[in-house]
């Protein structure tokens, strides 16, 4: 596995993951039509502030990570496409992105019932600091999770 910088060839295969249904119940975040898509990576994502890189497996794109701040709080989230699910590649991707962000602390919020997820984030050192799994409008409760100290 290695982490890549981003190009734009690796866009439409983020797009494609972002409209798998079973993913999108998991992320708990909403799909983008593709123009929408797009413009939000290359204007909100790919900012010299933000460090992001795709997750190569065997020369395949297979997803990406990502770190940004945000409410002031730098924040790190990760997307692996469904047919790599259960292989430990988000895991071993963010143990390698951990070395390339030295901010700490780094903070994520997962979908409470996204308990794959919770436990690569634990794996990689992270713990819960908000468990109050309240629910957004859109009803999805969701924990904030953090690595280092405040």
């Amino acid at each position: 596995m290695i982490l890549r910088i981003v190009t734009d060839e690796d866009l439409p295969i983020f797009f494609e993951h972002q409209c798998d249904p079973e993913a999108l119940r998991m992320a708990a975040f909403p799909s983008r039509a593709r123009d929408a898509f797009m413009t939000h990576w290359r204007t909100n994502v790919l900012r010299p502030e933000n460090v992001n890189r795709t997750i190569v497996v065997g020369g395949v794109v297979v997803g990406n990570i990502g770190s940004w701040e945000q409410d002031g709080k730098r924040l790190i989230g990760y997307w692996v496409g469904r047919e790599q699910w259960g292989k430990g590649i988000a895991t071993r991707a963010l143990t390698e992105f951990l070395a390339l962000v030295p901010a700490r602390p780094l903070h994520a919020w997962v979908a409470v019932h996204n308990t794959a997820s919770i436990r690569v984030l634990e794996k990689c050192g992270f713990h819960t600091i908000i468990d109050e799994h309240q629910e957004h409008p859109d009803g999805v409760a969701e924990v904030l999770m953090r690595l280092g100290s405040t």
